[in-house]
């Protein structure tokens, strides 16, 4: 399809360049009156044209030209507005919204410097190139831009505006320290409103401005400011076009911004730009930064002060000559390069990416086939984005108006059905929710809005445009009572006002805590400590408390007595180590030389002291004292028994240090030399010696368990949280949890757990895991291994690789060996007790698999110390109890006799075994077993020589003399294991 000759209009010709007609070029410093000028010429032609950068910007220009030409004479037209009178002779637009085909007199474009934009720049530089007016056109802008209008339009006459007031650099000033009439610049929504809720607290409010928001919210918020009710202005660089405001000083609170591709810095000129805002006409102003800017050199300074700029290189530029004959011809057309000097063709713009996702559609592809498909096809991708949403997102949605624009799914060809746009519209019209939410209605309003003003989409036109009207004024207003509710604090300005005046508050404490001044919320008393209301910090913070104060000494007076006299029951310890009373907490422990006395420090301001926090601190001491003797009763009866001396007692301070837990590999040495009185002694305080630990059973339970954790975090004496690199502590009843490779070693311990592999298992479920082990091995069913049995599994809750795992931690080694399994033999099953995830209540109870573990002291607790000595079946060392004879917990009791008694039957199959893994010596040797005899004397049996040496020689006749001496008695310890086996003993030959 070929393009037609070009057709000349008074606003606008279609070949390239326009008719050579007076063409002025105002060029200067921001806020040197260049916009005013351009509506002052413009009212004073019979007709008008201008076009402005922001639909903000066009709204406040329109208003004005209202003002004196009347609303019958003034049209208002941008994407989403349409404000279009028939007698219309003055149109205000934004500057892709120009209808250039209309004839005017007079013709300007604002911020003509704008085509250098990489996103927007092309429009700018057609409307440079091809918009005109019938007697004047104007391009106002800045001198960057004068190189590339005298290149591209040559004859233009320049007129320099010269800024009247001084533009002084002030260098870098906290927030909290900036001058009233301060507009402080920021490139983000979080980061305007942090600096919004920062001036909230310390100097009041502020009003806030970013170009996402309405013009109505806009206006509101701005007139917040003009009005003197707020000092400050919180604004992104929306600031920088055409706002006009009374703004003394200016502060970038960053000078990087992201635009839509990148974060880069500013460039100098967009600096001035925004900077150019501070002083107006004759008024000087400043400029600098704060927070976390960066400082700015000394040559941009000076440029900004003296309004010395780079020129730009380019302005972007875009074919607009475009060709529908196919999808095809209109995007090459649209790539076409320029061919003049001073051009660079816009990188692809949104239009072009939502036209190329848009035609990936085959149901859309298949109906551009056409010129005047593929025509409307560009209107639709024309669209703006305003929702920000994904490129895909907003692609879909433009293929479903092109659609419905095609007569596809519309009851009515070319139109958008009204019940499909009533619905879209409707779920927009609410106006709940906080800034962030009411924003983003906006923004999806306002995709609504422009397809509204596209009155050839749409049946009734200007229903759906008033509709949407209402909407964006009734979500305008909304958003703009939400920052004002949370940007400007009324209460602080009427409490500082009275304040200055030094007038007298009532202030009391209600029952809730909460401080009131005047009948105004300034804080509230959690425990001993005023926590004041965060939005009245720095100045006014410090006045309001002042005045709290009055209602803050009796009532904390009077908190204190009532903690002295409160009983046990009223004060809990948290699992952070603070000590709460009421609700809060009134103290922290902190760690002390004695791990079970850590030193409790009083969580208060200065209004508790005195005589009223020491009693608060002699109270908090003596219970701190008894929840420790209470919930930690056998450790704390273990440090202080009077009846456990030698080698016992050097056990058992090991075992208080330590929690109540030690391995058994810590103290084989001290284990190995304890004779059965001395272990007596340190049972009888509920100490266990079992065959991985030595350990108390009690203090496996939660609420022990609990506080031992408090004390060991304690104990690591950081100068920080000593809870902060600290895993979740593993819940009650659970026997085995994962291990987390990032806690300290000590964690798990004192927990009463023990990591084995990569999960952490209770001590007492090791040990269970260990009397189901010991007899299968010693009964040599599997050649002095065993296999895993469910029930092994389900004590320690894990099965497959993780119980593998765990067997290894404990020194087995896994084989896959030829076994004939056992004949099946007929066994009472006994269902599990629940009690089973429950820690052993008496060492009693656990004294026949005790005495097991005992007689496996070697030097080092592996897999085997859990395996009998090979000398077992020729005989037993006087304090082990044969493996017929052990008590076997009642839910492993059928599979151990199985094993044991089954004869077997049946052909080999591969099984896998587990063995105990010898330890080797230096020389690579297993080690050497150490007779029966000499073991017997280590661990406290019967010795054959006063002087305790083994009997020298190998003569029958000592062998005879050593049988006929009668062995010495001696009488059992009553609190042994051994005593309570025997009691068992009696009782079955008496059955």
């Amino acid at each position: 399809m070929s393009t037609p000759p070009p057709q000349k209009t008074a606003g606008h010709t279609r070949d390239g360049i326009a008719e050579r007609r007076r063409i002025t070029a105002v060029l200067g410093p921001t806020n040197t009156g260049k916009t005013h000028l351009a509506i002052e010429r413009m009212m004073g032609h019979e007709t008008g044209m201008i076009g402005l950068p922001l639909r903000l910007l066009a709204r406040e220009v329109y208003d004005r030209v209202v003002k004196v030409k009347g609303s019958r004479a003034v049209a208002l037209i941008t994407g989403e507005e349409k404000i279009l009178p028939a007698a219309a002779r003055y149109f205000v637009c934004t500057v892709e919204a120009m209808p250039l085909e209309r004839e005017v007199d007079f013709l300007a474009v604002d911020e003509i410097q704008l085509a250098a934009d990489r996103e927007r720049g092309h429009t700018f530089t057609d409307r440079l190139l091809r918009a005109r007016g019938h007697s004047e056109t104007m391009m106002l802008g800045s001198e960057t831009a004068r190189g590339l209008i005298q290149k591209l339009l040559p004859g233009t006459h320049f007129v320099n505006r010269p800024r009247f007031s001084e533009l002084t650099w002030t260098g870098s000033k906290k927030i909290t320290r900036l001058p009233r009439r301060s507009a402080i610049v920021a490139f983000s929504a979080d980061q305007v409103y942090a600096i919004a809720e920062l001036i909230r607290r310390q100097r009041g409010g502020a009003a806030v401005v970013m170009g996402a928001l309405s013009p109505r919210t806009r206006n509101a918020q701005v007139a917040l400011y003009q009005s003197g009710d707020v000092d400050f202005l919180v604004a992104t660089d929306a600031i920088g076009m055409g706002l006009n405001m009374d703004v003394d000083h200016v502060a970038f609170a960053s000078t990087q911004k992201f635009d839509g591709r990148q974060h880069r810095s500013l460039r100098v000129s967009e600096l001035a730009q925004i900077a150019g805002r501070a002083g107006r006409h004759m008024n000087n102003g400043t400029f600098g930064i704060t927070g976390d800017a960066a400082a700015l050199s000394e040559e941009t300074v000076s440029s900004i002060e003296n309004h010395r700029f780079e020129p730009e290189r380019v302005f972007q530029w875009r074919n607009p000559h475009l060709e529908f004959g196919s999808i095809g011809r209109l995007m090459r057309s649209l790539e076409t390069p320029p061919e003049r000097a001073g051009l660079a063709r816009a990188p692809a713009a949104d239009d072009l990416e939502a036209l190329t996702r848009m035609v990936r559609d085959p149901e859309v592809e298949a109906l551009a086939r056409n010129p005047h498909a593929i025509r409307k096809l560009w209107e639709v991708a024309q669209v703006p984005d305003f929702r920000k949403t994904l490129a895909s997102e907003h692609a879909t949605l433009l293929g479903r108006l092109y659609l419905f624009l095609m007569g596809r799914g519309s009851d009515s060809p070319s139109r958008i059905p009204d019940d499909w746009i009533s619905r879209q519209i409707g779920m927009l019209d609410r106006s709940d929710g906080d800034i962030d939410v009411l924003a983003t209605r906006l923004a999806h309003m306002r995709t609504w809005t422009y397809v509204a003003n596209r009155a050839d989409w749409l049946h009734n036109p200007a229903h759906w445009q008033e509709r949407a009207r209402a909407i964006e004024d009734k979500l305008s207003d909304a958003l703009h009572e939400r920052l004002t509710q949370r940007f400007v604090d009324r209460r602080t300005s009427v409490l500082m006002k009275r304040l200055r005046q030094n007038e007298d508050f009532m202030a009391a404490v209600n029952g809730d805590g909460e401080v009131l001044v005047e009948g105004e919320y300034v804080g509230r008393l959690e425990g001993f400590v005023f926590v004041p209301d965060p939005r009245a910090e720095g100045e006014q913070g410090r006045i309001l408390r002042s005045a709290a104060d009055q209602a803050l000494v009796p009532e904390i007076a009077a908190r204190a007595q009532k903690l002295v006299t409160a009983p046990d029951a009223d004060i809990s310890l948290s699992e952070h180590g603070r000590v709460v009373w009421a609700g809060h907490p009134v103290a922290e422990l902190k760690g002390s030389e004695n791990i079970l006395q850590p030193r409790v420090e009083l969580i208060a301001g200065e209004e508790l002291n005195g005589p009223a926090r020491e009693g608060v601190q002699t109270r908090l001491d003596a219970w701190l004292k008894m929840h420790v003797a209470n919930a930690l009763g056998p450790l704390v009866s273990l440090r202080d028994a009077a009846d456990i001396e030698g080698l016992a007692r050097g056990v058992a301070f090991q075992l208080v240090e330590n929690l109540g837990a030690l391995r058994r590999e810590q103290v084989a040495e001290d284990i190995r030399t304890l004779d059965q009185a001395a272990r007596g002694q340190l049972r009888k305080h509920g100490v266990r010696f079992g065959a991985y630990s030595v350990f108390m059973p009690a203090l496996l339970k939660p609420a022990p368990a609990r506080l031992k954790l408090i004390l060991w975090a304690l104990s690591r004496k950081k100068t920080n949280d000593p809870f902060a690199d600290l895993p979740p502590a593993p819940a009650p009843g659970l026997t085995s949890v994962p291990a987390d490779p990032d806690a300290p070693e000590e964690f798990y311990g004192a927990l009463g757990f023990r990591v084995c592999g990569t999960r952490a298992v209770r001590l007492d479920m090791l040990e269970r895991v260990a009397d189901m082990i010991r007899p299968v091995i010693a009964a040599r069913t599997y050649n002095g291994g065993f296999i895993v049995t469910p029930d092994m599994m389900s004590l320690v809750g894990c099965s497959g690789e993780e119980f593998a795992g765990l067997l290894r931690g404990l020194g087995y080694r896994q084989q896959i060996e030829k076994i004939v399994p056992p004949r099946p033999v007929a066994v009472e099953s006994t269902e599990t007790s629940s009690a089973a995830t429950e820690p052993p209540a008496s060492p009693a109870a656990d004294a026949p698999a005790e005495a097991e573990a005992e007689t496996s002291d070697a030097g080092s607790v592996s897999a085997e110390a859990v395996v009998a000595d090979e000398a077992t079946a020729a005989g037993q060392p006087a304090e082990q109890v044969s493996v017929e004879e052990q008590a076997v917990p009642a839910t492993h009791a059928g599979d151990e006799t199985s094993v044991e008694a089954a004869p077997t039957t049946g052909e080999a199959v591969e099984t896998e075994v587990w063995r105990p893994t010898r330890r080797r010596h230096g020389t690579g040797k297993h080690a050497e077993r150490k007779p029966r005899r000499e073991k017997r004397k280590e661990d406290g049996g019967p010795r054959n020589r006063k002087d305790d040496k083994a009997p020298r020689g190998n003569s029958r006749s000592e062998q005879r003399n050593d049988a006929k001496r009668k062995p010495q008695e001696r009488k059992p310890d009553p609190d042994s294991p051994f005593a309570a086996l025997a009691v068992l003993k009696e009782r079955g030959r008496g059955n």
